[in-house]
């Protein structure tokens, strides 16, 4: 068995057995319309990866904490789906230009207190960045949660993310590209 193929059996044998909460049962995978649906709505294409998540595995609801976002709809418990989330995230960064969201980012899971596991679609590996605001300052709200989406799968199915972790000396590493990527759409910080 391929490691690819590793991956898949660990998370499909996990999402049918661990329900985040608000979630009563593993949805459905979505059909290649829905995805092409949501990549038309965004502008961008999802990683492979992440697409297949919503193609193999279910819409959403499996995942750390929360879960996966749903792609489209909204969640059981209402939780909106990555790509209202994003299209939501782009419009108010638009309206308050301090609070700048990077284009091509998109939210895949809520942590609660309004932070977001995202991926970002522009890079090769699929990045996987936490946005945690609560701090108040946009210059220090993003970081690289993993190198990519195989990585963070794999630390949520080995249970070492850092959610997971009681280590209070973990610091997350910052996201460097956030002024870059958001000064490159015309955001500007006064």
């Amino acid at each position: 068995m391929t490691e690819n193929e590793q991956l898949w059996a660990r998370v499909a044998a996990k999402a049918a057995t661990n329900r985040p909460w608000g979630w009563p049962s593993l949805p459905s995978p979505v059909d290649a319309a829905t995805v092409a649906r949501a990549e038309t709505a965004l502008g961008f294409r999802l990683p492979p990866l992440l697409a297949d998540l919503y193609l193999r595995i279910g819409d959403g609801g499996f995942g750390p904490e929360y879960g996966l976002l749903p792609l489209l709809d909204s969640s059981p418990a209402g939780e909106p789906a990555a790509v209202a989330q994003y299209l939501a995230n782009r419009a108010s960064g638009r309206e308050d230009p301090d609070w700048p969201w990077p284009e091509g980012v998109l939210p895949i899971s809520h942590w609660g207190c309004a932070m977001y596991a995202c991926v970002d679609c522009r890079s090769p590996q699929a990045t996987v960045l936490l946005f945690e605001p609560n701090p108040g300052d946009p210059d220090n709200a993003w970081f690289v949660d993993a190198p990519s989406l195989t990585a963070w799968l794999q630390a949520w199915l080995d249970g070492t993310g850092w959610y997971d972790s009681l280590n209070d000396d973990l610091e997350p590493t910052p996201w460097t590209e956030f002024r870059i990527r958001t000064a490159a759409n015309g955001a500007t910080k006064p």
